[in-house]
């Protein structure tokens, strides 16, 4: 398997287990989409995609539709996505993407947050050639699917990289090509279960479990954060 599937089956939201924290975190999402585009998924394909990732985290139905009429809400036109970079103990480095209607606020809880477990904010841009930017889609395999033909049909939409293993597909692409792929995907007929743009490391370490107990402290206290939507680094 390559870096890509690895790289997804090991960041598959592991700390969002609780479902309190993770809803809220969708609906930011769903909101945001709605607000950029119209709040009918047929006629937006970023909301269309927030929605599907949100039932794939089995978000209910009343949730999902609460998040899409809160875009029109008062509360929501300050609403910004922002991203934040960071160093942490034993040479981990992490990109903080948020989503915030304060962000003086966010600001100080990140930083808040790396300083007191040993880590450092630093200035935006630093870690950018750092990451690579990817569009991943994930959908079930289907019986009579064939993926070298299914690999030739995409390739035109922006495919880099198609993967199956355990009856799952994850399809890779530059970031760019997010929009394209998508809906070559929904033209030939897939069901997508979930849709993504990740950031991933060019150069990826590996840090002994006693390291990782200081870095999981950092990622938890992160990924608590009302704002903080994700949170990358380049451990492998």
């Amino acid at each position: 398997m390559g870096r890509a599937f690895e790289y997804r089956k090991a960041s598959k939201l592991k700390r969002w287990g609780a479902m309190s924290k993770l809803f809220p975190k969708l609906g930011k999402i769903i909101t945001m989409a709605a607000k950029e585009g119209s709040s009918d998924p047929d006629m937006n394909a970023k909301l269309r995609t927030a929605i599907i990732n949100a039932k794939a985290e089995n978000m209910p139905k009343d949730n999902i539709e609460a998040a899409i009429k809160r875009a029109s809400a008062k509360d929501t036109a300050s609403m910004l996505e922002v991203n934040f970079e960071g160093k942490a103990p034993h040479g981990v480095l992490l990109f903080i993407e948020c989503m915030t209607d304060n962000n003086t606020r966010t600001v100080a809880n990140v930083k808040n947050i790396l300083t007191k477990h040993g880590g450092e904010l630093l200035t935006n841009g630093s870690l950018e050639f750092m990451f690579d930017r990817k569009a991943l889609f994930e959908f079930d395999l289907k019986v009579d699917m064939d993926i070298e033909e299914l690999e030739l049909d995409l390739i035109d939409a922006g495919l880099e990289e198609i993967e199956s293993e355990d009856g799952e597909v994850l399809v890779t692409a530059d970031y760019t090509s997010f929009g394209t792929l998508n809906s070559a995907l929904e033209e030939i007929g897939i069901e997508i279960k979930k849709a993504n743009l990740e950031r991933m490391a060019n150069t990826p370490i590996s840090i002994t479990e006693e390291q990782q107990t200081d870095i999981d402290k950092i990622l938890e206290r992160l990924e608590d954060d009302e704002d903080v939507q994700k949170v990358f680094s380049n451990l492998v």
